[in-house]
Formats: structure tokens, sequence, C-alpha cells
């Protein structure tokens, strides 16, 4: 039998809005929490549980190499795995998901399917989920046909036409005929298994296909761009609509660091990327959605917002360590639940404004947003102006100190600067220039305050003398042009501070863990953006090119890359890099009239 590949990063993504699930290129299951995004991972190998397994693994004898792609234009997964004597099998994994009796089908449920392709394949099934964090082995009854793990939030249940026996004890058998797997609720199929996977599977693909065929997409990139954007779908949990900054914790940002986190909940700045950044492909129902999940937060009296939500509206996510897992490649702690929620990151109301704006000016929309909606964003605006010049943690959550950082007021700005458009498009002119007024005038003081005259460019603070790569947002935000002098010097200065090789650091002053050691990948993309707005497109092309080929073999990226080899780091796949990716490519694809 092969042995399981060491853990790395080059895993695939399946999953449908309602969960999601993490793939080795041998077709390992190795992540998932069960029933959501941030429950109990019952499929845990991947953070290296003490006591082994968590994990379904089709095992081949003689395992010589295999080969894993996307079926094309869709998330569902298909490996081969070839032994040494000419034998083969295909694996296909997805989770269903299409549209029925007008609403979504979409149940926490992998289905798997199994099907000879040549010679005489000697397999074995290993289904091996754990509880509690990978502290037990689940409690297990099963039947003629099934499997049931009693998990701590539910039931699931493993139905299949292999025999249960070699299932149950993990026999070695030849595969000659098509095998079907479907790892779901405790609940009866009611149809044959293998038509049920047919027809699932013939579904999903059609969904799929449809969702990309309505994407809005450039001319070049286009299978990265894909890519990205059915990853950034896989995000968002369509029961309350937050959107996960990753599916994982705990993958620490480079080898043996401190800095690792879990990243399995919705951060309004992040989850703010990815709607603007769908909205651009034309992707405007998970706009939507967040915009649904938003207003659902129940707030403090004020209306201040924490930066960071449970997918079901948790707001208390309490930060802590997990014994029974000894983390990525051993490298541990493994945490669950995530500090940042007790923060204050002033940044997050702008967020929220930018990914509602579109909702009053898309004409295609059925429920487009009126004065109604706009009321509950002004206490949004308010907090914007009260907070704009105070010190907070910032976008790169500085747990030990605070300034105030010019990011954060920049987005202070945006947010009356939007509500000032919202505003006047609503025809609430006396809005309108009450929110023009305090845009002005923060305006006026961010340039007052962050432009550092010494040195010739915006600081990553006011009255600082340092920069970060949020600074490359600028121009993107609407705060300056593209052209202006300042926006300019600001990119050279960060290109000749924070870049390293073919990657940015996000900042390089040592923080509350030390010095940083990886590039934040979507800092890169964000440079790369930036350097094509001013006209050095020639030089962002080439490293995007550079950044694409190290995606991983399906086209994903976590949060960081190592300067050295490339090596994937940090949580994933991570939204972020995948907005990044998108935003960049559409910034230096040709027009498509130049196909015609």
């Amino acid at each position: 039998m092969p042995q399981p590949l060491a853990p790395s990063l080059d895993l695939g993504l399946v999953g449908n809005g309602a969960f999601g699930a993490l793939l080795d290129a041998q077709a390992r299951l190795v992540w998932s929490c069960l029933p959501a995004f941030d429950g109990d991972p019952a499929f845990c190998a991947l953070l290296s549980p003490r006591q082994g397994h968590g994990d379904w693994a089709i095992e081949l004898d003689d395992f010589d190499r295999s080969e894993q792609q996307y079926l094309e234009n869709t998330a569902i997964l298909r490996t081969v795995l070839y032994d040494r004597h000419g034998g083969a099998l295909e694996i296909t994994d997805f989770a269903p998901r299409w549209r029925q009796h007008g609403r979504f089908y979409h149940p926490v449920m992998l289905v798997r399917q199994l099907r000879r392709l040549s010679g005489s394949p000697r397999i074995r099934v290993l289904l091996r989920p754990l509880a509690d964090w990978g502290a037990r082995a689940p409690e297990t009854t099963w039947g003629s046909n099934h499997i049931r793990f009693l998990l701590p939030q539910l039931a699931m249940r493993v139905t299949t036409d292999m025999p249960v026996r070699a299932l149950r004890e993990g026999l070695s058998f030849v595969l000659d005929r098509d095998l079907h797997f479907i790892l779901g609720p405790d609940e009866t199929l009611t149809q044959p298994i293998d038509t049920f996977v047919r027809d699932a599977l013939h579904s999903t693909t059609a969904y799929w296909r449809d969702w990309v065929r309505s994407l809005s997409i450039p001319l070049d990139f286009q299978d990265a761009v894909i890519r990205s954007a059915i990853t950034l779908k896989l995000c968002q949990y369509e029961e309350s609509g937050g959107i996960i900054a990753a599916m994982t914790t705990s993958i620490p940002e480079a080898a043996g660091t401190p800095r690792n986190w879990d990243y399995r909940y919705c951060w309004l700045r992040d989850a703010a990327f990815v709607v603007r950044t769908l909205n651009r492909l034309n992707a405007t129902r998970t706009m939507e959605q967040y915009i649904r999940y938003i207003f659902n937060l129940a707030v403090s009296e004020d209306g201040d917002m924490q930066p960071v939500y449970g997918i079901a509206y948790a707001h208390d996510l309490a930060e802590e360590e997990v014994p029974d897992l000894a983390g990525y490649r051993g490298m541990g702690p493994v945490r669950r639940g995530n500090l940042a929620w007790v923060q204050k990151q002033h940044d997050t109301y702008g967020s929220v404004v930018l990914a509602s704006t579109q909702l009053f000016f898309d004409q295609r929309l059925e429920n487009r947003g009126d004065a109604a909606t706009f009321r509950k964003l002004e206490p949004l605006g308010d907090l914007a102006w009260r907070l704009h010049d105070r010190p907070d943690a910032g976008l790169w959550e500085f747990r030990g100190k605070a300034h105030v950082h010019t990011y954060s007021a920049v987005m202070c700005w945006a947010a009356c600067d939007r509500l000032a458009k919202i505003a006047a498009q609503l025809g609430l002119s006396d809005r309108a220039a009450h929110w023009r007024g305090r845009a002005d005038t923060i305006r006026e003081r961010i340039l007052a305050e962050a432009w550092n005259v010494e040195l010739g460019h915006f600081a990553d603070a006011f009255g600082g003398d340092r920069l970060d790569a949020s600074l490359l947002l600028l121009a993107d935000l609407g705060f300056v042009k593209p052209d202006d002098p300042r926006f300019v010097a600001t990119v050279e200065a960060i290109g000749r501070t924070l870049r390293h090789g073919d990657g940015l650091f996000r900042y390089i002053t040592p923080d509350d863990f030390g010095d940083p050691e990886t590039s934040f990948t979507i800092c890169t993309f964000w440079y790369i953006d930036a350097l094509a707005s001013i006209g050095r497109e020639r030089e962002a092309r080439q490293l995007f090119e550079t950044l694409l080929a190290r995606r991983n073999h399906l086209g994903l990226l976590s949060e960081d890359l190592a300067f050295d080899d490339g090596e994937a780091w940090g949580n994933f796949p991570q939204t972020y890099s995948h907005v990044g990716l998108i935003m960049a490519a559409m910034r230096l694809s040709r027009p498509w009239q130049e196909a015609a």
C-alpha cells in the first residue's frame, strides 16, 4: 500500500455552500468540518491527530503515480491512481448542488465514485473520521448497505454498494466494477445508489457550468479567474450569507512560526473584498446574500461592529488551543476561535458600506437598495466619522500596539464617500451633502497626517515613517487617482522596501511575533495591480505570470508563499489570495475586442 503523502497544501477543494472538503493529490480526504465550515473537523488528518487517521483514503496496492484535475468549469474533482502493473482507477469527488423546487439543493454530503480504468487494481477503502477535534473515534453502527458515524453535532451515514464488511475492516479487494459512496445525513437512500450518483453528477456539473457561463470574465487568464471565482463561491455559507476567510485553521505562515490562526469565520473586511470582486465578474448573488448576513448581525446599541463574526452570527469567538491535534506537519499549536473578535479595526465600517454600494446602482437586481436600506447603513458612516482618527489594530490585526492606521482612515473616508453617492442616487440631497462634507473633511485630514514630506510617500499611520502594502489600495479605492504623483511615489517606495524577489511582505517591521518571514500573497497581487495602474504594465504582467505559476496543481492558493522556493503556507484556500488574482487579472487582460 502507498504511504500517505506528507502534509502539504497540494490540495483540492470540493463543496457546495453548506460545507467544504479538502483532498490531497491521491484523493485522500484530509480536512472537512461538519456540519459546516466552523464545525468539528471530523476529517482532520491535515493537522496530524495524535491518535492517527481522521481521513478517508482509497489506497492502491503497488501505487505508482496519480493525476488530478477539476472537471472543466466545475467544483468536481477527478483523480486517477496508477499502479506499477498497468492498473488504474478513477475517483470522482463532489458535493451535490443544483436548483430544485425553486431553491438550491446543497446538502452536507460528499459523493465519491470509483471506476476501474485498466488492469486489475487492488484497493482498500479506509473511512476513519474522528470526533471532538481529533480526541476520539466516533461511535459507529452499521447495516447491510451503510455505516453510521455518531459525530458530536450530527449523525453521518455512508451509503455504498461496496461490501460493508470490507469497508468496516479495511479489507483489500480487486476493483472490478464501479463503486459509489454517499457520505451525508443519516437518511435512507430511496433510489438505487448508482442512479442517484449518476443524476447528482449530471445536475451538479450543469449547475457549475451554468454559473460559470454567467460570469463576465476577462479575455486573458480565463482558467485562473474561473477557478478563483469558483473557490470564492465555495467559501460562502449559503444559510446565512457569511463568507469565511479560509477553510482551515492553524496552517502556519512559515515553518515553525507561532503565526498560526483559525480562519473559518467571516471577517467583514475579507468578505467585502470577495463581494466586490465577484460583483466585477457579474456574480452579484453573493453580494445580496452577504448584505442579508450583515443586516442580520445583532450589533451593539451604538451600532459598533466587530471585525469578525461566526458564520451563524456568533459574536464570541474565544480562542483556545486544541490538545489532540499536533498541527500541520506537527507545527502546533492548533487553535480554535480567533481573538480578533475583541479588536477594534476601524476599516470594518467602510468595508461594509463598500460591499453594499452596488446594491443601490445595479438595475439588474431584484431587490435593490432603497431609502430604508440606506438608513441601515448610515450608523456605520457615523462610526466611521467618529473613529477615523482614533488608534486601532489595523488591517493586519496587531495584537500588541495601536496606531491611527492610514488604511483604516481611508476606509472611514470611503464609508462617508459612498454614502454620499448613494444618497445622491436616491435623490436625498440633504444627506448627500452631509456625507460629502464629512468625506471631504476626512480626506483633508489623511492627506495632511499620512503624507510623509521628508520621505516623499504615504506612511502606514498618521505621523509615521513606515510602509505597509495596504497603501497600494489607495487608487483602487478612489482616494487618489492612479497618476497622482503621491501614489506613484508610494508604489515605487513599496517596491524598493517591501518587495523581495517575486513577492511582497505586508510590512517589514517586527510585530507581536517577531519579523515576518513569508510573502503575503494578496499583497503581491495588489502590487501587480498598482504597477499596471501607474503605467508599468509589462513589469506587472511578468510578475503576475510568475505568481500564477506558484499556484498548486489545481490552481489554488494559500495565504502565504515562501520567498526562497515558493512553497505554500498559511490557511487554505485563502479568499484574499484569489480576490487578488482576479483583481490583477482583470487589470492586465486585453479587452475582448482584441479577440475579434
